[in-house]
């Protein structure tokens, strides 16, 4: 999910959304060439703003941030009942609620804000705009791209998103040599029915909330999976 130049602004700050009516800005009669440069800078900085997805990217930003407390949770829980196999509900409460990464927290809320909801929001809007038609061939088509494009690019940001908070760019390569394929065939088995649910059920306002939704429930798939 590359933030592409537009103008000086990102690509999802600047994607034109289908059906939204943009309506041109009220010139002052005899406005000089300066005054109008001035108004077409401001102009641009207010559209800067004003088109950011913020609904979709605080909504990714939540969601990323309860499937990181879901899996940090099952790994506390996993941990203290292999500790202690027959503690008290009062321990096991104490330990889920203790030790809690925040950090790690705050890597995947940024991470979601700034990253997966602008950019999933502007994925879809971009398979809209160029497939409207809601015909097999083009459903068919989007699940495909979003399996060979969306998926591994989500998978390269997070990593490296991941390896830049914790100061590890350097092990960047590896991560990707060990992981990145694993990763991405079990994501295949989980994302590919759920993007064809996405793209035939859900209206395009809310596709990034329930892909974000689904995460939840990939993440705890995931952990579960790597712990067996």
């Amino acid at each position: 999910m590359d933030a592409l130049g537009n103008g000086g602004g990102f690509l999802w700050w600047r994607f034109p959304s289908r059906g939204r009516k943009h309506h041109p800005r009220q010139r002052r009669p005899n406005s000089s060439s300066s005054s109008s440069s001035d108004s077409i800078d401001l102009a641009s900085g207010g559209r800067f703003l004003a088109d950011f997805p913020l609904k979709q990217a605080s909504i990714a930003a939540s969601l990323t941030l309860t499937g990181d407390t879901v899996a940090q949770l099952r790994d506390r829980f996993v941990a203290h009942s292999r500790r202690s196999p027959e503690s008290e509900d009062k321990d096991i409460v104490s330990a889920l609620l203790s030790y809690h990464d925040w950090l790690r927290s705050l890597r995947m809320a940024t991470y979601g804000f700034l990253l997966y909801g602008p950019g999933c929001y502007v994925w879809y809007e971009f398979l809209d705009h160029c497939m409207p038609a809601p015909t097999f061939l083009n459903m068919s088509t989007k699940v495909l791209l979003n399996q060979i494009i969306l998926g591994p690019c989500v998978i390269a940001v997070i990593f490296a998103w991941n390896n830049l908070w914790l100061g590890k760019l350097a092990e960047l390569p590896s991560k990707y040599q060990k992981d990145a394929l694993p990763t991405l065939l079990y994501g295949f088995r989980f994302w590919i029915p759920v993007t064809i649910v996405n793209f035939t059920a859900i209206p395009l306002s809310a596709r990034v909330a329930f892909m974000s939704t689904c995460s939840i429930f990939w993440n705890f798939y995931l952990s579960t999976t790597l712990s067996k």
